[in-house]
């Protein structure tokens, strides 16, 4: 599974450097917060105090109604901005910032993926190249729990439920930040391995066409009939912060590589402008899912 439920990253430097094998213990299996879970009633108890509702709240921080209840949930890990400005907007003195600091992990991610995934939260810019799977950010509930039912070693009911909610809820990124353009280029055997079966592939194809829709979303298929292009060296990702600085980060089974150097970015970006042009166009990748839907 791609996404920090198997492999991710935690590094953080000046060069790329692969992080140590996952132990079952601690890095490599995500788990629920008790602080998350402590930070989101710091913020409830603070918003009663203030007569505010989560769905008055929401627009003054800046975040849906929804986004606002999964903090409050310790289901998602807060934003930096959403710190701030509760902060500023509860007259929290100090407390909310305070709760933040003592956060360290978000649940359902595992701990190598959690720096990708804040990132995540504020870039303004996410390429993605896969070759193995479908990215976490496309998948249906169906197709990500039939990947963590054939995980190994096994997950628990609890875990899975914990992992597909994280993925859940970073997936709301696609819709509530319209101002980040998001690529995908997803070779075409993705699809026709048809994880999970004929319908659930279905229903994945139709999710994938659905986020094309969006107007900051490009979806790429890279055809079989394409012997060779410059992503054979394996799956990337690509991200471009509010501050305009670019980050890479790249998937193994257990781990997984930061990439901060300027040097190494500028060879995976010159790598993934040039699958850009050597995939389907969307016009003719979206022509080419709707066909492989009809034939499943």
């Amino acid at each position: 599974m791609t996404d920090g439920t198997v492999t991710g990253s935690g590094g953080v430097g000046n060069q790329a450097r692969p992080q140590p094998p996952a132990q079952r213990s601690g890095v490599g299996e995500p788990e629920t917060s008790e602080g998350l879970k402590a930070f989101g009633e710091v913020v409830k108890a603070l918003r009663k105090r203030a007569g505010l509702t989560q769905e008055s709240l929401a627009p003054k921080v800046q975040y849906s109604p929804e986004t606002v209840a999964s903090i409050e949930q310790g289901r998602r890990f807060p934003p930096h901005a959403f710190v701030d400005r509760a902060e500023e907007v509860l007259d929290a003195f100090g407390a909310i910032r305070g709760a933040a600091r003592h956060l360290s992990r978000k649940p359902g991610l595992a701990k190598w993926f959690q720096h990708w995934a804040q990132l995540e939260e504020e870039a303004i810019n996410l390429y993605t190249y896969e070759c193995r799977l479908v990215p976490g950010l496309l998948q249906t509930e169906a197709h990500a729990r039939t990947l963590f039912v054939n995980r190994l070693p096994p997950l628990g009911d609890d875990q899975i439920e914990a992992q597909w909610m994280a993925r859940a809820d970073r997936q709301r990124l696609l819709r509530e930040r319209p101002n980040t353009a998001f690529s995908f280029i997803l070779e075409e055997h993705l699809f026709l391995r048809q994880t999970g079966g004929p319908e659930v592939t279905r229903e994945l194809i139709d999710h994938v066409l659905e986020a094309a829709e969006l107007r900051n979303v490009e979806v790429q298929v890279m055809p079989q009939a394409r012997g060779a292009h410059a992503g054979l060296a394996g799956p990337m990702q690509l991200l471009e912060t509010a501050d305009h600085r670019w980050f890479a980060y790249n998937e193994t089974q257990r781990g997984g590589l930061f990439v901060s150097d300027s040097k190494e970015l500028s060879v995976l970006q010159m790598r993934y402008a040039r699958m850009r042009s050597q995939a389907l166009p969307l016009e003719d990748s979206v022509s080419l899912l709707q066909r492989m839907r009809g034939a499943q």
